[in-house]
């Protein structure tokens, strides 16, 4: 494969694919919240089917180049963090580049293009601490969405930093996630038991 199709065409198709035009504001449409948000057979197939082996390179450690460039580095993160998730859903690989997507997205802060970038891009770049089962992830990432939410007024910021916050408060109470025990083979507690009947969600 040419080296040009390589850096910028599958770059711009996952951009495409999972943002679309993005207004004045730095947002996506927001019919794409069902995208992203919305558990989808259709959405799962499409990432497999055409990112799946972006995302299986990705985890190799094969993209790690697209670094070099911030459209670069958000792609790379959706593939570790998002698609992830789509394509291989309810098995331990969903979270397999979760540990490198978290250094991209610390990486992401440290780096003076920051402030620049669309609201929505840092929205996803801070996805992967809001994933973390660390409470000092978590901590970062409340902190992160906070000072967006300071410098932006539109709703979609509010959400997300409710939900945030959310993130951080089942890491607070249990330190992991309870909804990924069965996947990966770990038993619950009698508390997260008892969450797991009312609570379906992260």
């Amino acid at each position: 494969m040419a080296t040009e199709p390589l850096q910028t065409a599958p770059i711009q198709a996952i951009h495409d694919f999972w943002f679309g035009p993005l207004s004045d504001q730095g947002f996506a449409a927001p019919e794409k919240h069902n995208l992203w948000f919305t558990t989808s057979d259709d959405t799962d197939a499409h990432c497999r089917n055409n990112f799946g082996t972006w995302v299986d390179q990705a985890l190799a450690g094969a993209l790690d180049h697209w670094q070099s460039s911030a459209a670069g580095r958000v792609a790379l993160v959706l593939l570790l963090d998002q698609f992830t998730r789509n394509i291989y859903r309810d098995t331990p690989k969903a979270f397999a580049g979760d540990p490198a997507a978290r250094l991209l997205s610390k990486a992401a802060l440290d780096d003076d293009e920051w402030q620049g970038l669309p609201s929505i891009h840092k929205v996803f770049l801070l996805m992967p601490l809001e994933h973390s089962e660390s409470i000092a992830d978590q901590a970062l990432c409340v902190e992160q969405f906070t000072a967006i939410t300071q410098t932006n007024e539109h709703p979609q910021i509010a959400n997300f930093l409710r939900y945030a916050q959310a993130h951080k408060d089942v890491i607070q109470r249990f330190g992991r996630f309870p909804h990924r025990n069965a996947i990966l083979g770990r038993p619950c507690t009698a508390e997260e038991l008892s969450y797991l009947e009312t609570n379906s969600g992260f």
